[in-house]
């Protein structure tokens, strides 16, 4: 009887070791509201809701951060449902501190803020860019990829060393995403369930190639020149028939994408690389992973990339780094979890890495 008693004491130590850590994140930078929950690296839930304009219109701060106000806490109390879970299981509060657009920021720092004090559980300030690299390690399996991180806010070469992650090249104006959304406003597309999206779809149809200006400066790439490019031409080249909207998108995509391929590719050269992962809402598309791809295979190289669950915006993200933040021995205190529209990847130790 006594042996059973120590047997049955042994075991409650070793199960309060082992104790599986549970992380919730919320993600709110852009025009998606996103509350995920991991649990040990497994995806417990990700709902999430996007705020869509109508076509011709980009998304406001001022709107999108009422969006997620209104909608935040039904994300949160469906996260928390389809992951089985009660406050009480949850280890840690991750958010999003940056970078991204200020109101929406602020609104979803407001809500971590609020339920961490009700919870009594510590908050983990998150880079959003690092989000999406951890998001994308995860559930690719990634051990050390050169990483193209494309997003509507964001367009960066990325190569981890030396605990931090290292931007070898980047847009030096728009993000490539920035410039499909404001490409696809020029057409008046739809933004459901992106503008990207359904320039990709209209892309498939494109036939005739229209040259654009390609410009790559060493590691960086610029867009602004190839939009007011387009802004100048795009009505009277579809007026007088020469190039239909959908010759327009594919002739876009195949210019901007090439200039990604051809910096990631030189960013894997200088790194001795063999892994490149697509991540960030653009990463998503199916030519861009084709044209990535094939340079991937003519170099004996292997791609990773995720579908549209994790490369848009999302908690999980925000959940996934939160986590191995908390494992390394990161948090936040509270008068730290302040939000900023600028944070640099690299100004992130990464000291969840060896």
């Amino acid at each position: 009887m006594v042996k059973n008693r120590r047997s049955l004491r042994s075991n409650y130590y070793l199960l309060a070791i082992i104790k599986m850590v549970m992380v919730i994140g919320l993600e709110g930078s852009a025009n998606k509201i996103g509350v995920g929950i991991i649990q040990d690296g497994k995806v417990l839930s990700n709902p999430r809701r996007t705020y869509i304009t109508p076509p011709g219109q980009g998304f406001i701060p001022h709107d999108t951060a009422k969006h997620h106000q209104a909608h935040v806490l039904e994300v949160l109390q469906e996260a928390l449902a389809e992951a089985g879970a009660d406050p009480q299981d949850v280890d840690a509060i991750a958010f999003t501190k940056g970078p991204g657009m200020a109101a929406p920021l602020i609104s979803v720092a407001v809500v971590a803020r609020t339920i961490s004090q009700l919870w009594n559980k510590p908050l983990i300030a998150v880079n959003h860019c690092i989000g999406h690299i951890e998001m994308g390690r995860l559930v690719t399996g990634a051990e050390n990829p050169t990483v193209l991180y494309v997003s509507g806010g964001n367009t960066q070469i990325i190569a981890y060393l030396e605990r931090k992650y290292r931007i070898f090249g980047e847009t030096i104006d728009l993000a490539v995403g920035n410039c499909l959304d404001r490409f696809a406003r020029i057409l008046m597309l739809s933004n459901d369930p992106s503008p990207g999206y359904n320039i990709e779809q209209m892309a498939k149809k494109g036939k005739k190639y229209l040259p654009l200006p390609y410009c790559v400066k060493g590691m960086d790439v610029s867009f602004s020149g190839i939009l007011s490019y387009l802004e100048e031409r795009a009505n009277k080249l579809l007026k007088t028939q020469q190039y239909t909207k959908a010759d327009l998108c594919f002739s876009l995509q195949e210019t901007v994408f090439a200039m990604l391929v051809e910096t990631t590719e030189r960013a894997m050269a200088h790194c001795g690389s063999q892994e490149v992962l697509i991540c960030g809402g653009v990463g998503c598309n199916i030519r861009l992973q084709e044209m990535m791809g094939k340079m991937c295979e003519e170099r004996g190289a292997k791609l990773y990339a995720t579908d549209e669950s994790f490369c848009i915006d999302n908690g999980a993200m925000i959940a996934q780094a939160g986590y191995l933040m908390y494992n390394s021995g990161l948090t936040t205190p509270l008068s730290d979890t302040w939000v900023t529209q600028r944070f640099r990847t690299d100004d992130v130790p990464v000291t969840w890495r060896e």
